[in-house]
């Protein structure tokens, strides 16, 4: 179960609109859809939650590329809406890189002559960590610090960044 909003910031401050994210398959995508939530380019993030394991936050300015900040990276790799954040980019990851083993190097005889220390070396750097990753100062101009974001747990963050923002009661609305 995920929960996801999206809160624009306006004139007349914050306002809150409920997504689906189904038919969001690319951050492009969940970028465009945050754009169209505010016409006049302000500020809008994307809030996403799943079953308070873990939850993200997607800041969008006007044309200018995402920021992402997500709590458990570990957590949020085995859900689709968390794959969506987490580029190769935010994992520090060389871009393009493929995920899993190649299969013409691989010894499928049944022996374990052809695994080589460098293999393991490998598949433990580019294991997903249990901790946050992306820009953990996203929030910081909004009036939340990067150390008040990093000691949100995961069941109640919406709502203390929401209650930070001013925008809880807009962000009740769509819950």
């Amino acid at each position: 179960m995920y929960f996801a909003a999206l809160l624009a910031r306006t004139e007349d401050g914050w306002e809150a609109s409920d997504t689906e994210l189904d038919d969001v398959e690319t951050l492009s995508d969940l970028a465009d859809l945050a754009r169209e939530a505010s016409p006049d380019e302000d500020t809008v993030l994307v809030l996403i939650e799943q079953e308070d394991s873990w939850f993200g936050v997607v800041r969008v300015d006007g044309e200018d590329d995402p920021r992402i900040y997500v709590s458990d990276a570990a957590a949020a790799q085995r859900s689709s809406y968390g794959e969506l954040l987490l580029t190769d980019e935010l994992l520090g990851r060389e871009p393009g890189a493929d995920d899993g083993p190649d299969l013409d190097s691989l010894d499928l005889d049944g022996t374990e002559d052809g695994e080589s220390e460098d293999d393991e070396e490998e598949t433990a750097a580019d294991a997903v960590p249990h901790s946050p990753v992306g820009d953990s100062e996203i929030l910081d101009d909004l009036g939340i610090s990067e150390k008040e974001l990093r000691a949100l747990d995961a069941e109640d963050a919406l709502n203390a960044i929401a209650e930070a923002l001013g925008a809880s009661e807009v962000l009740e609305t769509v819950r």
